[in-house]
This record gives structure tokens, C-alpha cells and sequence, in this order.
């Protein structure tokens, strides 16, 4: 047998040393098995390429390489006239690539909003949505039409109606054209609904907006039943919608009436935190929304009565009448206005 080199351990020795070891491991139930590396995932990216990676990792710098890549694409598209404007002025592209996202913000992470019976809301064609207003400031309407957009599975625009007043406004006006809105009158609503648009209009205007906290979830009446005589002469069927949560965001506790009128504003309103904290008062309370798109009332077997003030009277009251009992069966199931 050969003798061990002086450069080498005896085997003698090593084993005498472990030993104390070895017996450790017995008392312990073995020693703790190697850790066994997970074999690199083939995943291929955005433009299909496969590349292999090893445990996933989160990589800032691919997030926001994606968010400057799609900032100047859009700029690219806008720069180079790469995008379609309608005859109202409606611009899809601007829409989902600024305003839908910034008032996603609103409507998921800041009102936590819960949007139910979207399955009452056409895949194609025409409807006109009817709906509650509320909140001091309409971001109701802007709420409705991003949340239908993202959670309907169409993903359909909302055309919304506005009062003059919205279009008479400088800024105002041009983002209301551009995210779809046009003026409240039956000839436009028509039109939309004849091209096979989904219409929003809120009956109650400034006085469902610029009602009094003590009078939140009460329904003001709904005028002289104009979008009934669009819906029957086009005989597009009625959606009401139900929306909770838009009375809390600004609390209406007082109208400045001659402030008002010196402004020329449908009202002046005095809220917990506006006009004390100056612009921070703007910044809306975060309630709980619900969204709830009832059944569709059908008119198509009542074209020819668009004239006929009964039915319209009957119809229009319908409509609210189903609106309001919704929103007693939300606020059922909201008992806290700020809750999760």
C-alpha cells in the first residue's frame, strides 16, 4: 500500500475529525439538504423573443423603459397626425392614453369602486344609460364612463351628455369633446344613439349635482323627459344606472346663492373643507363608490308615442323610480360611507 504524501490529509485523521460531527447530524435527524437551484425559465417578451431567466427579480429599470417607450410612441402618433377624431370631437387615443388613467387612479385606488350588472349593458349597439347625479362636482359622470370602459367586457365608450354650461368653459369644453362628451339636446343624443353609440345623461343636472348633503340619495326630478322622446324615436333601450358614493366626496352643507349669481354658477358651495383650505379643499373625500347598470327597460315597441307626453311622463318615471329603489338597496349594502 502506498504511503500518504506529507502534502496530503490522512484519510485517518479527517475521519476522526468528523466524527463529532457525524454524530451531531444523527441526534439532529441528518444534516439540512443542499439547496437545489431551480432550472432558468425560457419566457418570451414583448416582441416574442425568448430569453432565459433565473429567479424572478423585480427590474425598475424594464418598467420604466416601458413607460418612456409608450410616452414617446404616443407622442409619436399625436406628432405625426396617426390618430381619428369623430364629428363631435370624440379622440379615442387621447382618451385611453391620458384621461381613462388618471381617472382610474379615481375610481379603483381612491374610491375603491365596485361596479355590478354590467351584464345589463349591450355588447354592440345602442343604449342610453341613465343615471343619479351628485357630488358638488360631476366626477360621477367621468367615474361612470372610465369604469364601464375598463370593466365591460366590450370595453365600450360612454358618450356622455353635458349641460351648456360644460361647453361654454375653455379648458373644460375641449376635454369634455375630446373624451366623447357633446351638448345635452335631442338632436346629438340622437345621432349617437342612430350610429350605435351607448349615450350617458344624468336628468337631475345641476340640481342633482348642487343639492344639499342633507339631501343625498334623493332624487330631484328628472325635467321634462327629453332623453325618453331620444331613446323612443330611435327606439334604443334604457339602462338605468345607480351610483353610490358621489354624495360624500364633497359634502354640500350651504349654497352661496348671490355669490352665485355674481359668478354665474348654478350655485356656490360651502363643504366641510372648501373654501376653508383654499385648493386643498378640491382634494375630494375618498367614499366608497358602488356602480350598479340595471336591467334595460325596451322602447322599440313605442316609437311612434316619442310625442306623447304620458308616455313619456310614465316612462321618465320608471326610470327613476328604478333608480332610486337601487340606491336604497346599495346604501343597504354600504352602511359605511368610508369603509373598505
Amino acid at each position: 500500500m502506498d504511503e500518504p504524501s506529507a502534502d496530503e490529509p490522512d484519510p485517518a485523521a479527517v475521519a476522526a475529525a468528523d466524527e463529532p460531527f457525524r454524530m451531531a447530524d444523527q441526534r439532529s435527524g441528518g444534516p439540512e439538504p443542499a439547496a437545489v437551484e431551480e432550472p432558468a425559465e425560457a419566457t418570451p417578451d414583448d416582441h416574442g423573443a425568448v430569453a432565459f431567466a433565473g429567479p424572478a427579480v423585480p427590474d425598475r429599470r424594464d418598467h420604466w423603459d416601458r413607460r418612456v417607450a409608450g410616452g414617446l410612441a404616443f407622442l409619436r402618433r399625436r406628432l405625426a397626425g396617426d390618430y381619428e377624431v369623430d364629428e363631435f370631437g370624440f379622440d379615442p387615443h387621447l382618451t385611453d392614453a391620458v384621461f381613462h388613467p388618471l381617472v382610474r387612479l379615481l375610481y379603483r385606488d381612491w374610491f375603491r369602486t365596485e361596479v355590478g350588472g354590467l351584464e345589463n349593458v349591450p355588447a354592440d349597439g345602442p343604449a342610453l344609460v341613465v343615471g343619479n347625479h351628485s357630488g358638488t362636482v360631476a366626477l360621477d359622470a367621468l367615474i361612470l364612463s372610465a369604469a364601464l370602459h375598463d370593466q365591460h367586457p366590450a370595453r365600450r365608450y360612454l358618450r356622455l351628455l353635458g349641460a351648456d354650461l360644460v361647453f361654454r368653459m375653455p379648458v373644460v369644453s375641449e376635454i369634455a369633446r375630446k373624451t366623447g362628451g357633446t351638448v345635452a339636446c335631442n338632436p346629438d343624443a340622437e345621432r349617437l344613439l342612430g350610429n350605435g353609440q351607448l349615450v350617458g345623461v344624468f336628468p337631475e343636472g345641476f340640481k342633482g349635482v348642487g343639492k344639499l348633503y342633507s339631501d343625498r340619495y334623493k332624487l330631484q326630478r328628472f325635467g321634462r323627459g327629453g332623453f325618453v322622446s331620444a331613446a323612443l324615436r330611435t327606439g334604443t333601450p334604457i339602462v338605468p344606472v345607480a351610483i353610490v358614493g358621489g354624495e360624500e366626496i364633497y359634502p354640500m352643507l350651504a349654497d352661496i346663492k348671490p355669490l352665485a349669481r355674481l359668478l354665474k354658477l348654478p350655485y356656490f358651495p360651502v363643504t366641510p373643507t372648501f373654501p376653508w383650505l383654499g385648493p386643498l379643499g378640491m382634494v375630494p373625500l375618498p367614499s366608497k363608490w358602488l356602480i350598479e347598470f340595471c336591467p334595460p327597460i325596451p322602447t322599440a315597441h313605442l316609437t311612434d308615442s316619442a310625442d306623447d307626453p304620458l308616455v313619456v311622463f310614465n316612462l321618465a318615471d320608471q326610470v327613476r323610480e328604478t333608480i332610486q329603489q337601487t340606491l336604497h338597496r346599495l346604501l343597504e349594502r354600504r352602511p359605511d360611507p368610508f369603509g373598505p
